[in-house]
């Protein structure tokens, strides 16, 4: 359906139904993603202080088919916060709708508007004796509302679930304009479809969520933090599960982490220190929270011990302060800042049944010998599936001598991790960079009923034009 560009005379006319300095002309940063590959359009700025004025906005928007692309943290790595091509849209920016309206502590709930950064939320919630466990690289400048649409995971999905998970209630505007006042703070609520659901993870293609009623947890009484070496990703699953069993639900994070990425870490970032004096193929680093009266550190020994008379493990470090602690979360966080450094020709955001990812990751050089000689690092939070697998130019050349390949070696390596029961897009969701994936490997009902969804909320397309649905 054919848009209307948000031109000057537009904005003119939507500055007037709001208050003064609400809408503007679009400043660069509103136009740039993370990794600096694409410029997107934009014809005006809004940036509203509540949802009646989101209301406002949307509702004029729908009457002259502008298009709105939602604007967050600009954390997001799919192309969802830009639009590269189209008429001119307006940027929604709700970065002035930040406050933390209350907190019920006693209830564990925390209700935010969507412009509050994810590191606030944590700070909020820990001045009332509570724990807000979404936690990713990006906190200090990820946003509430960008995190829910895209059902962010991070580093602690394993114990406490995606985004979606976190969250009890939502407030939105759809896209005629109309609010959705669901600011609930109910663990149960069978009250017919879950429209919260339904827009958590719609990265803005079916309304714009303005306020979340988030949960809350009692922080751990200890916490244990340790880095074991593996013999392999198989001896890695099978220490994640004797871990689980051990700690009945206290594993709080088990990242797996590869020779390769410590190897480029040695590369471009030899300060970030590095825990063992031999590099080893594979190690992971384990984090526990477990209740009063039990010694983190102890049981992470313990574990070790029974993991090596197995031979799953042959070496580990246990973190004996807050300072090591640090140290080994520096390293984890560090590898994508290395993968940037290097460049790599084609990163994946993949998610595989747990049982799969050894053989996934074994016959990876296989699956990308016939494109060329190039480095694999593979990475990421192994206890719920999800891997980041990049492939890296060998090492002295450039990046941009193979990116004509991406294309082909990205086809092949999703058709073999959707043969396997897995997800071309684990954490960072479809966005437009991926959306003609979505129109290749999703379910044909799935697909039709996105559609019609889309079609049925969205009558006009001014959501978020070109992401998740291609068309």
């Amino acid at each position: 359906m054919r848009l209307n560009p948000a031109d000057q005379a537009f904005a003119a006319r939507l500055a007037a139904l709001l208050p003064e300095g609400t809408v503007g002309p679009v400043e660069p940063r509103y136009l740039t993603e993370a990794r600096g590959r694409v410029t997107g359009t934009g014809g005006c700025l809004a940036r509203p202080r509540s949802a009646g004025e989101v209301s406002v906005i949307l509702g004029a928007c729908a009457a002259e088919r502008v298009g709105i692309v939602p604007y967050g943290g600009g954390t997001g790595l799919v192309l969802g916060q830009v639009m590269p091509e189209g008429p001119a849209p307006l940027i929604l920016s709700l970065e002035r709708m930040s406050r933390i309206r209350a907190v019920h502590a006693t209830e564990g709930v925390l209700i935010a508007e969507a412009g509050a950064i994810l590191a606030d939320v944590q700070e909020a919630a820990q001045t009332q004796g509570r724990h807000f466990p979404l936690a990713l690289a990006s906190q200090g400048s990820a946003r509430i509302g960008g995190l829910l649409s895209t059902n962010a995971g991070g580093v602690n999905v394993l114990r406490y679930g995606n985004a979606r998970d976190l969250c009890l209630g939502i407030e939105a505007v759809l896209p005629d304009g109309s609010i959705l006042n669901g600011l609930k703070r109910l663990r149960k609520d069978n009250t017919g479809y879950d429209i919260r659901n339904l827009l958590i993870g719609a990265e803005g293609t079916l309304g714009v969520i303005t306020a979340a009623s988030l949960k809350l947890f009692p922080p751990a009484a200890a916490t244990g933090t340790a880095i074991f070496t593996v013999a392999s990703p198989a001896a890695a699953l099978a220490l994640l599960a004797r871990a689980q069993s051990r700690f009945a639900g206290g594993v709080t994070a088990f990242e797996l982490i590869a020779g390769q990425g410590l190897a480029f870490l040695d590369e471009v970032m030899p300060d970030v220190r590095q825990p063992f004096a031999t590099r080893p193929d594979w190690m992971v680093l384990i984090e526990t929270g477990l209740p009063e009266g039990l010694d983190p550190a102890e049981a992470l020994g313990a574990l070790y011990a029974a993991a090596e008379v197995e031979g799953l493990v042959s070496d580990a470090v246990i973190a004996q302060s807050a300072s090591q602690v640090q140290d080994f979360w520096r390293l984890r966080e560090a590898l994508p800042e290395a993968n940037r450094k290097i460049g790599a020709v084609v990163s994946h955001d993949i998610s595989l049944p747990l049982s799969e990812i050894p053989a996934f990751l074994d016959e990876g050089p296989a699956l990308i010998a016939p494109f060329g000689p190039f480095r694999i690092h593979a990475f990421g939070h192994l206890g719920d599936g999800n891997l980041h697998f990049n492939i890296f130019p060998p090492k002295g050349e450039k990046r941009e001598t193979y990116l004509p390949l991406t294309p082909a070696i990205q086809r092949a390596v999703h058709d073999r991790v959707m043969a396997l029961g897995g997800s071309f897009s684990a954490e960072h969701g479809v966005g437009r960079l991926k959306a003609a994936d979505l129109d290749r490997y999703a379910d044909p009902a799935k697909l039709a009923a996105m559609r019609a969804i889309k079609q049925a909320l969205d009558p006009h397309g001014i959501m978020n034009p070109g992401a998740v649905l291609s068309t």
